[in-house]
């Protein structure tokens, strides 16, 4: 796991993990053209357009109602569960999880105005993470965050079969606000948001998300 901040975003498009990525296959692809080697030339060409349109990192514009809580990742709601206890919260809490293909945008953003209580990190497995045991057996990163209202909840970072990377930039006594870039997983994995028992879910298994923008429920 990265842990290392990147800068404040000044309107460029990229994010910043994926510099070194895209620098690194832009070098070999001139060296094969360099050198003549035209197949594996083209071939790095499609891999260094890939990579970077991998590492796309769109502005987003947060919902406006106080208490509604954004999604914390592009992708699909792939299950919605009320637990009878939490490792992150006390008591009943509600999970959602959004799985993140390798076709969505993959910077994580922070759901709600807070500051960071705890991060952990957990090593472990790179199992599918669609699997729901991933959540427990997989490599992760927590953040546990206390809103103004005395809330709190958890969002984790959930590393899968191929996407082995967790970027994290938060740390204990970091605020932010709702819609704010902490980091990402790169290409492809899973976030598994813990909500107090009381939150008003508003999306649906299946739905479609759009980190920092879609309304996932509401903090009442």
């Amino acid at each position: 796991m990265d842990n290392n901040r990147w800068p404040v975003r000044a309107d460029f498009p990229i994010a910043q993990p994926g510099l070194k990525f895209i620098i690194l296959t832009i070098l070999i692809t001139g060296m094969l053209f360099y050198f003549g080697w035209m197949v594996f030339a083209c071939l790095f060409t499609g891999l260094t357009v890939f990579i970077t349109w991998f590492f796309r990192d769109p502005d987003r514009t947060p919902p406006l109602e106080a208490d509604a809580m954004a999604a914390p990742a592009d992708g699909k709601v792939i299950a919605i569960d009320r637990l009878p206890d939490c490792d992150y919260l006390d008591g009943t809490c509600i999970k959602i999880s959004i799985f993140m293909n390798v076709f969505n945008v993959h910077v994580n953003r922070i759901p709600f105005d807070g500051e960071i209580e705890q991060v952990l990190y957990h090593p472990g497995k790179f199992m599918n993470a669609s699997f729901d045991k991933a959540s427990t057996h997989n490599e992760r990163n927590v953040l546990v965050i206390k809103t103004a209202g005395n809330y709190r909840f958890a969002v984790v970072q959930i590393a899968g079969l191929i996407a082995r990377r967790i970027v994290n930039f938060a740390k204990a006594g970091d605020v932010f606000k709702k819609g704010d870039r902490y980091g990402m997983i790169q290409f492809g994995s899973r976030l598994d948001l813990y909500l107090p028992e009381e939150f008003s879910v508003s999306v649906k298994k299946g739905q479609k998300t759009t980190a920092g923008s879609t309304v996932i429920g509401y903090l009442k």
